[in-house]
């Protein structure tokens, strides 16, 4: 059995196509473990230069322009006195072109801002666009508005925490 050149192309494609939501898939896996340990300079090879960030929630939202001005809000808003952890799942990755893609995954966090001190928990569905360039993919623009969250004071029951990595490797607020 061989196969004609079409469809040894079309087979090309559909691999190329594979490897491309596979490094997708990689790119949000390392954001969510970028913001978590606030890492910046991962986070500054995952956003595009121009990326556009809009984030509503019950107590905020988000409207961002640029990756320069995303790490500086990343930089502050995960520092030295949160605690967290941010769940990205169930990806629905479809390659648009050979440099644009979509992505919708499903986000679930955990937010401690012991400064405050309020627990923040919720859901949503990022909506994210990736372009490629030089043979990489970038996040060009996510979206997110909040399906649930809650927001609930801690004072007097703040959680005995024995481990804070942020506390060690966030940024100091002023």
């Amino acid at each position: 059995m061989s196969i004609d050149a079409a469809e040894f192309a079309q087979l090309k494609r559909d691999v190329q196509i594979l490897k491309d939501i596979e490094a997708i898939k990689r790119l949000k896996y390392a954001y969510f473990r970028g913001i978590d340990s606030a890492d910046l300079e991962l986070l500054a090879g995952i956003f595009h230069k121009d990326v556009s960030v809009h984030f509503i929630g019950g107590s905020y939202e988000w409207k961002l322009n640029g990756r320069e001005e995303y790490l500086e809000s990343i930089a502050n808003s995960f520092n030295a006195d949160v605690v967290c952890q941010h769940n990205g799942h169930h990806p629905e990755i479809d390659i648009l072109s050979e440099t644009e893609a979509s992505g919708i995954w499903y986000l679930h966090d955990i937010f401690y801002q012991l400064a405050a001190p309020v627990l923040v928990q919720g859901t949503a569905f990022y909506k994210d666009h990736y372009v490629k360039e030089d043979g990489r993919w970038w996040i060009k623009s996510t979206y997110y508005k909040r399906h649930y969250e809650m927001v609930e004071p801690i004072a007097g029951k703040v959680p005995n925490f024995t481990m804070k990595y942020l506390a060690e490797h966030g940024r100091k607020p002023a």
